[in-house]
């Protein structure tokens, strides 16, 4: 599952991805690796996993992971194949969620590519290039729906009126995912042709220093003209979580954080609301050799969650011992919970709550 950095160029994307890679402040102990040179695996911050490590002292300690995808900069005229027009469109396609950046600081040193800083007209531009390509695609496969219409195929018709729907709302400026479609039509005649406007999106506000604690009121303007997308949008200062991520030690980092006003990094934020966007979630595994966290996607069954640590786990499950996150740490360690009889067997229909601490029988 991976999630998608876009937005025009000279907004903070590539600093964005570069901060994320070298997110120490959340990630002391694991580094961050590039697969290829424009995507990285980054760890997904999790207080829980830190507390389960106190509790059970293992020799190691594995977090859950997201794929972050640095997509070059997308120009006007890309769905007509200018700039990387063609290549950033087939990069996009197969991601499944875009983290969308949108420059909202002003700075006369950074030179915007249209002239001006207006982050509601940057993501219309986006917005109409990838509307763009998804019309070229509702169009190619209205042309043999078309046919089988005609023929009098029931199925046919409906799934027609449904992507005449999606192609009414395109030419009308609106994104597959906000335009209102029933659920199963959605299922059945949408989602198969992976539209780009259809991918969970959340809106990035890059803002300066002075704005990272509260935003500013380019970003009130996106929340704003977002309100009808069903979209996240969370904001913080790139260049300013670059400098932190410089800082050798984390006590350094804390302490820049303090004087910023700020918890935590933005980007740790970030990274979970990734996680979340692309419907994730994490189950862990907990003893003296590993605390572990998984990745599950949301609605997971107990043997679909074994299957993530090895295929066999899943063929052959028999069942899954599970503790509430809360009760491992209310009563301090697996003996304690059991003596308390908090421990559930659960069999295969069991699906799986985000922070269950397992462990699987299985028999291969």
């Amino acid at each position: 599952m991976k999630a998608g950095i876009v937005g025009l160029p000279n907004v903070g994307k590539s600093t964005l991805f570069n901060c994320l890679s070298n997110a120490k402040a959340q990630s002391a102990n694991f580094p961050f690796c590039t697969i290829e040179p424009n995507i990285g695996v980054v760890n997904v911050p999790d207080a829980r996993l830190e507390k389960l490590e106190e509790l059970v002292n293992p020799e190691r300690v594995l977090p859950a992971t997201v794929e972050i995808v640095d997509i070059a900069g997308l120009v006007k005229g890309a769905s007509k194949g200018e700039g990387l027009g063609n290549q950033f469109l087939g990069n996009i396609r197969e991601t499944d969620a875009i983290l969308h950046v949108l420059r909202c600081f002003d700075n006369e040193n950074i030179v915007h590519v249209d002239g001006s800083v207006n982050p509601i007209r940057d993501k219309e531009t986006i917005d109409m290039e990838l509307q763009l390509k998804d019309l070229e695609t509702v169009d190619k496969k209205l042309e043999k729906v078309k046919r089988a219409a005609k023929t009098g195929n029931k199925e046919a018709q409906k799934e027609e009126a449904t992507l005449m729907a999606v192609k009414t709302g395109l030419e009308a400026g609106i994104s597959v995912r906000a335009i209102q479609i029933e659920k199963e039509s959605r299922a059945e005649f949408v989602k198969p042709l992976q539209f780009i406007t259809d991918k969970p999106v959340m809106y990035v506000c890059n803002v300066d220093e002075e704005a990272a604690v509260s935003g500013n009121a380019y970003v009130e303007k996106v929340k704003e003209i977002v309100a009808s997308e069903n979209a996240e949008v969370i904001f913080l200062a790139v260049g300013t979580e670059a400098d932190i991520t410089e800082l050798e030690t984390y006590e350094e980092r804390q302490m820049f954080l303090e004087d910023l006003g700020l918890e935590e990094p933005g980007s740790a934020k970030l990274i979970r609301g990734a996680y979340k966007l692309l419907d994730l979630e994490t189950y862990f595994t907990a003893g003296v050799k590993e605390v572990r966290a998984w990745t599950i996607p949301v609605g997971a069954t107990a043997p679909q969650a074994a299957g993530v640590i090895h295929t066999d786990f899943e063929k052959g499950f028999i069942r899954a011992e599970v503790i509430a996150y809360n009760d491992y740490v209310t009563f301090g360690s697996e003996a304690k919970v059991k003596e308390a009889g908090k421990m559930r067997v659960e069999g295969k229909e069991y699906i799986v709550k985000d922070g269950d601490v397992m462990h699987f029988r299985f028999n291969v």
